[in-house]
């Protein structure tokens, strides 16, 4: 039996749903979420990304803030931004999108964003929230392979979840975020990676199967339990084909899989908008407690 689809682009249109109505009630507060990017050069996937990013926000009823920058502007330039974005009260999370150009320092962009205004929930600060389990901004795509689980309803509390994958985007916080006593969370979490021999014997164990390595197919289906979850949320681009982590066939075993387009991506986006409406929720909520 083939394996039920785990369509982002389904939950991304259910979570925009729900999301207005939050929109919409905020507004009668006298409060419209916000949500920033700003863009350094001209890269046209870069610029793809930011566009789906702004459509998604303004369908839904928030204000869309967006900065281009050239290609060769300088950190103080950017930092100047990022510093505005900060202090624009108008502006509930932002995000800076990247890769940035080569002569500027990534980290250092990233730091300078305010934590509570961290929209993609990678800020140092919000990471080490995770680690404590306090309230933050968390990881975008971590919190929508979670949420993406959670509404197709894919057991995780007590489970054996596997990641194939340690980056900082995914593997590390997702691990984190799986493995905290919450909700749809609790569960026991392995990591391991491409440098990890005999991968197999690892992902044979899991009840759900998360992979995050950007190895095209390094999942494949004598890797898999029978009836498994299995997301690949690790692309990598042949020319302009999207290839994945999971070989496709891994379907045929999986109870549940991702698809080769829809899959992840989408959820990335509904979570981005998600992490924004909180923070506005925040400052209205505190607002007017004073």
């Amino acid at each position: 039996m083939a394996a039920e689809l785990l369509d982002g682009n389904a939950f991304l249109h259910a979570t925009k749903a729900r999301l207005a109505e939050r929109v919409a009630a905020l507004q009668t507060r006298g409060f419209t979420p916000g949500l920033g990017t700003i863009i350094v050069g001209s890269d046209p996937n870069s610029h793809a990304y930011v566009r789906g990013k702004r459509a998604a926000c303004e369908e839904i009823g928030m204000i869309s803030h967006h900065r281009e920058l050239a290609d060769d502007v300088s950190a103080t330039h950017l930092h100047a931004e990022i510093t505005a974005f900060n202090e624009n009260l108008d502006i509930h999370g932002f995000i800076v999108q990247l890769p940035l150009p080569g002569h500027l320092d990534e980290e250092a962009a990233l730091l300078a964003i305010d934590p509570d205004k961290d929209a993609d929930g990678l800020h140092p600060v919000n990471l080490g929230r995770l680690v404590m389990g306090v309230p933050a901004p968390r990881p975008c795509t971590p919190l929508g392979i979670q949420a993406l689980l959670a509404a197709h309803g894919v057991a995780i509390a007590g489970k054996h979840v596997v990641i194939v994958g340690r980056g900082l985007t995914i593997g590390r916080p997702l691990a984190l975020l799986l493995a905290l006593k919450e909700p749809n969370a609790n569960a026991a979490v392995t990591v391991v990676h491409t440098g990890v021999r005999d991968l197999g014997s690892y992902t044979r164990r899991a009840d759900i199967l998360v992979a995050a390595a950007g190895r095209p197919s390094i999942i494949t289906p004598d890797m898999v339990k029978p009836g498994a979850a299995v997301v690949s949320a690790g692309i990598t681009m042949d020319g302009r084909r999207v290839v994945p982590d999971v070989d496709e066939a891994v379907g045929e075993v999986a109870g549940w899989i991702t698809p080769r387009l829809g899959g992840v991506g989408p959820t990335t986006i509904a979570m981005l908008l998600s992490n924004a409406v909180d923070a506005a929720q925040r400052r209205a909520d505190q607002e007017g407690a004073t």
